[in-house]
C-alpha cells in the first residue's frame, strides 16, 4: 500500500492519496475543528458506457442501465442500506451522471459504522428477477417525472441536438422501453465490468484521519481486484453540431433557454492547466462581474438564474449558457456576438485579472466544505487531474495563456440553442 501526503504551502492545506492493496484509490482530507465528515465511493461508469468490450467480449446494454444499477445496489439479502444508515444517523444518497456513479453519506457521528455500510453494500451486489422487475415501475415513474421537467428537458434537448454520435446524447435514466430490457444478468455484467476497485475511488473529507479510513478499508476490502479489462467504445463525434435549434412546449411561467458552444473533443481529457484556463476565460466572458452579464441584466433580458458550465469528458466538450428569459433568441444572439468580438480583441487585461482572482477565491471557499472537498477530489481523480496542480495553474495563468485557450473555444458558428416555452 502506498500513502502519499500532498501539500500546498500556498493554501496551507494537505490531503492524502492512498493506493490500497485491493486496487482502490483513496483520498482523505482531514479538516481540523470540523464536526462533520463526508464520504463518496464512486466508479467511472455512467450512462455513456453502454457499449464496451470486457474480457474480449463486445457488449451492448440498454440505455439507463447504469442508473438502474445504482438503484438496485442499495438492496441486499439482509436488508436495505438506507435502513442501516438510519441506525447510524448518516444522511445517505447516490447519483448517476453521464460518466460516473457515486454513493455517498454525510454524518456528524458514527463515521466508522457508516463507512462500513457504504463499502459493504456497494461491494455486495444482489439482483434477482423479482427485484429487478419491481424496480421498473419505480424508475419508469422517475423517467416520466423528468420528461415533464422543463429544466431537464431544455438540457437534454440541447445535448441530444448538439451531439450527433456520442452516447452522451441519450438520457441518463434511459426510457421506459429500454429499462424494460434490463435483466439481472445484464446488471451483473455491468457490475463486474466497471465496479472493479481499480476503476473506483473513495474520497473522504472532514472530521477523519487517514489511519481511520485505511483501517476500515482494510477490514472490508480484503481481496485484491484483478486489473480492469474493460474498454468503453465511442463513435467519433464530428465538430459540427447536429442541429442549431430545438424547441419544446411545456407549462412554464418564463421560457428557459440553453445555448451550447460545441468544441472539438479529441480523445483526451483536458489537463489541470487547461481546465484552469477555461474557468478563468469563462468567468471573464460571462461571470457576474463581466460586461456581458451586466448588459443582459441591465436590459432586463435575463434574471439571476443566468449561469454557465463547462461540459467535458472523454469524447465531448461544450460551453453551455442557461437562464430564464422571455427573449431566448435575442439573448443567444447577444452571447454569440460577444463571443465573436472576444475572438477579435482577446480578453481585456482588467477582466482577466478580475476573473483570475474570482476563480481562485471561489475554489478556496469550496475547499472549506467537506462535501465540496470530497466531491472535487473524486471528480479530479476520474478526470486524471490533481487538485493543487489546478489551483497553481489558476494562480500562475497569464493573459497570453487565456487568449491562446480562447482559440479552441466559444466558436459562434458552431452552436445549438434549446428553448422550452
Amino acid at each position: 500500500m502506498e500513502i502519499v501526503e500532498i501539500k500546498s504551502e500556498k493554501l496551507n492545506d494537505k490531503y492524502y492519496k492512498i493506493k490500497h492493496t485491493s486496487g482502490l484509490t483513496i483520498y482523505v482530507s482531514p479538516k481540523e475543528g470540523y464536526k462533520s465528515a463526508y464520504a463518496i465511493f464512486g466508479t467511472h461508469f455512467g450512462s455513456v458506457n453502454s457499449h464496451f468490450i470486457t474480457n474480449g467480449e463486445e457488449v451492448i446494454v440498454p440505455d439507463g442501465i447504469a442508473h438502474y444499477l445504482e438503484h438496485k445496489l442499495f438492496e441486499s439479502e439482509d436488508g436495505d442500506a438506507f435502513t442501516k444508515y438510519a441506525k447510524t444517523g448518516a444522511n445517505a444518497n447516490a447519483y448517476t451522471s453521464f460518466n460516473t456513479t457515486c454513493y455517498l453519506f454525510s454524518c456528524t457521528d458514527k463515521f466508522d459504522e457508516s463507512l462500513r455500510i457504504l463499502l459493504d453494500f456497494v461491494r455486495d451486489p444482489y439482483f434477482t428477477k423479482e427485484t429487478v422487475a419491481k424496480e421498473q415501475g419505480i424508475i419508469g415513474q422517475e423517467i416520466k417525472m423528468y420528461d415533464d421537467s422543463p429544466d431537464w428537458r431544455v438540457m437534454m434537448n440541447l445535448i441530444s441536438s448538439m451531439f450527433q454520435n456520442h452516447p452522451v446524447r441519450k438520457d441518463i435514466a434511459g426510457t421506459v422501453e429500454t429499462i424494460a430490457e434490463i435483466t439481472p444478468e445484464l446488471l451483473y455484467t455491468c457490475y463486474n465490468s466497471y465496479y472493479n476497485l481499480n476503476n473506483m475511488v473513495l474520497s473522504v473529507a472532514g472530521n477523519v484521519t487517514p489511519e481511520q479510513v485505511i483501517a476500515i478499508v482494510d477490514e472490508i476490502l480484503t481481496k485484491q481486484d484483478e486489473p480492469l479489462d474493460t474498454q468503453s467504445i465511442f463513435h467519433d463525434e464530428p465538430y459540427e453540431v447536429g442541429q442549431d435549434y430545438v424547441e419544446q412546449k411545456l407549462s412554464v411561467a418564463v421560457p428557459l433557454f440553453q445555448l451550447g458552444f460545441k468544441e472539438d473533443a479529441g480523445d483526451k481529457r483536458l489537463t489541470s492547466k487547461e481546465i484552469a484556463e477555461t474557468d478563468i476565460l469563462l468567468s471573464a466572458f460571462a461571470g457576474e462581474a463581466s460586461p456581458l452579464y451586466k448588459r443582459l441584466l441591465d436590459d432586463e433580458l435575463i434574471n439571476q438564474s443566468f449561469g454557465y458550465e463547462y461540459f467535458e469528458e472523454m469524447g465531448y466538450r461544450a460551453v453551455i449558457f442557461a437562464a430564464e428569459t422571455r427573449f431566448p433568441e435575442r439573448v443567444a444572439e447577444i452571447i454569440k456576438q460577444a463571443a465573436e468580438e472576444l475572438h477579435k480583441s482577446g480578453v481585456p487585461k482588467e477582466e482577466f485579472e478580475r476573473a483570475k482572482r474570482a476563480i481562485y477565491g471561489k475554489n478556496i471557499v469550496a475547499l472549506n466544505s467537506p462535501e465540496n472537498t470530497a466531491t472535487i477530489m473524486a471528480s479530479f481523480d476520474f478526470a486524471g487531474r490533481e487538485l493543487y496542480e489546478y489551483m497553481d495553474a489558476i494562480a500562475n495563468a497569464s493573459l497570453d495563456d487565456i487568449n491562446e485557450r480562447l482559440k479552441s473555444q466559444l466558436d459562434p458558428n458552431n452552436t445549438t440553442l434549446s428553448v422550452v416555452k
